[in-house]
């Protein structure tokens, strides 16, 4: 396992916060619930379990307090809770849980609970509809069993708020909802990346990486996955999906974040994805400088037209670095049916970019 700065490459022109990920953002938070199990099947057990939960924690009380946010499609063949009353609203009530496809219901029951239990509002003044991403692991993880109880939601939410202003890097790879995701046929799941603006915001993004083929895979320009050649182990189909987070602590109001978060799928292209036919790519992208009590008009002045060039930037870089990060942070996982996904060998990507140097 290693780290994008392991590889000796710098992507882009803007720096990283200290912990080259979301949680650089002031009061975000990443935490996961990882769930690894081998029961014997029905009658007697729940199946092989390589799946997982992850929170992105947008602080406070977003209900009480809902931030500006956006949603961008580059293929629909995934799925998102509550992206409808984005695209109504231009607002987000709910932390942000991704998990696998089928574990959706019971992460969104969950979450209703859990954030039922911290305010008392919710289901008085008006309901909640949480934010649930997912993507496919059934190459590794039996879906045919609801691995996911409230109790793994709540330590990954849990998690994430302990995270926030923690300053400590988050874990990433083969952890929460990314235990059992496949990224251009080695281990992938989660990562995350971080960029210091000129005006002093910070963004990051988390990805949930599931896509690519193996010979398409590009590290910093460079066409490492056809030099590398295929991995040691049979490969999932070339489809899957990739969740995106978008978050700053700048002012931005929903249209600006529709445009970041449209800038994810740039980052993705240039790691090799091509957005394939089975695939779901959704990108979502949340701003915390203008948010205000519920009801109230967003506080303050966006950031608008050219001003967010350097935001734009900021989004595909750190999306490049994420689906990176995913990569090089996972391990080896062997799942459902004895399938095996290596993880990315980092000495041999090293050694590659080395040579073009």
């Amino acid at each position: 396992m290693g780290t994008v700065a392991d590889l000796g490459i710098r992507i882009g022109s803007l720096p990283s916060g200290p912990t080259a990920s979301v949680v650089d953002v002031p009061g975000v938070g990443l935490g996961h619930a990882t769930i690894v199990y081998d029961d014997p099947p029905p009658p007697f057990g729940r199946g092989v379990a390589r799946t997982g939960v992850t929170v992105v924690d947008l602080g406070g009380d977003v209900w009480e307090r809902p931030v500006p946010a956006g949603v961008s499609l580059l293929n629909g063949a995934g799925e998102l809770t509550a992206r409808s009353q984005v695209d109504e609203w231009g607002l987000l009530e709910t932390p942000v849980f991704l998990t696998s496809t089928m574990q959706v219901g019971r992460v969104y029951d969950a979450a209703c609970r859990l954030l039922m239990a911290e305010q008392p509002r919710i289901g008085v003044d008006d309901v909640i509809i949480p934010a649930v991403g997912e993507c496919d692991d059934s190459w590794l993880n039996d879906p045919r069993h609801m691995h996911v109880t409230d109790e793994h939601v709540a330590a990954a939410l849990g998690n994430a708020r302990a995270s926030a202003g923690s300053g400590v890097a988050p874990d990433q790879g083969a952890v929460g909802a990314g235990t059992g995701m496949s990224c251009f046929n080695w281990k992938g799941g989660i990562g995350s990346a971080s960029r210091v603006l000129p005006d002093g915001h910070v963004l990051g993004v988390v990805l949930l990486t599931n896509f690519g083929q193996w010979d398409r895979l590009t590290v910093g320009g460079v066409p490492v996955g056809r030099e590398l050649g295929a991995p040691p182990h049979l490969a999932p189909p070339p489809a899957g999906s990739c969740l995106g987070v978008v978050v700053t602590d700048a002012p931005l109001d929903h249209s600006a974040c529709e445009r970041l978060a449209t800038r994810v799928g740039l980052g993705l292209a240039r790691t090799g994805s091509t957005a394939h036919h089975g695939s779901g790519e959704i990108f979502l992208a949340a701003a915390l400088g203008l948010r205000a009590p519920r009801g109230e008009p967003p506080a303050g002045t966006p950031i608008t037209g050219r001003d967010l060039d350097p935001y734009f930037e900021a989004v595909v870089d750190a999306s490049e670095e994420a689906v990176l990060a995913s990569l090089l942070a996972a391990h080896d996982v062997t799942g459902v049916e004895g399938r095996t996904l290596a993880a990315l060998p980092v000495d041999r990507v090293r050694h590659l970019l080395e040579g073009r140097s």
